[in-house]
C-alpha cells in the first residue's frame, strides 16, 4: 500500500522536499519512498514536488513511518500541516502541535488500512 504525504503551510516546496531527504535518509525506509510529481505548468520546464510517497505494506516500514515522522513533523518551525492519504482515502491530517499524538494517530491509520486489505 501507498501512503501518500502531502504538506500544507510555510514554504510548502522546500517543507516537501526536507521530508523527502528526511525519509530517504532512512537505511530502514530504503527503497520505499519516492516522490508523486505534478504535471507542468504551462510556464514550467518539469513537474513540481507534489506529495511524498512512501510504501508501507511490508517490511516493519509501517512501524519505522510511525516512529521517524513524528520526529520530523515535531522539528517544524512555522505551523505546517501534514495529510496522510492511504490508497483508499482514509485521511490524517496532523500540525506540528499534533507531534505528540503522531504516533499513535499514524499508527491507527495504518492499521485500520491494513485491516480493511486483509
Amino acid at each position: 500500500m501507498d501512503l501518500q504525504i502531502r504538506v500544507t503551510g510555510g514554504d510548502e516546496a522546500g517543507e516537501r522536499a526536507r521530508l523527502l531527504e528526511w525519509l530517504r535518509a532512512d537505511r530502514r525506509l530504503a527503497g520505499h519512498v519516492r516522490v508523486q510529481r505534478r504535471p507542468p505548468g504551462a510556464e514550467e520546464l518539469g513537474g513540481t514536488l507534489d506529495a511524498v510517497m512512501v510504501a508501507v505494506g511490508s517490511g516493519g516500514v509501517s512501524a519505522v513511518l510511525a516512529q521517524t515522522l513524528p520526529a520530523w513533523i515535531q522539528s517544524r518551525r512555522p505551523k505546517v500541516k501534514f495529510t496522510l492519504t492511504t490508497e483508499t482515502g482514509d485521511r490524517l491530517e496532523l500540525e506540528t502541535a499534533d507531534a505528540a499524538e503522531a504516533p499513535r494517530l499514524i499508527a491507527e491509520l495504518l492499521r485500520h488500512h491494513h485491516g480493511a486489505s486483509d
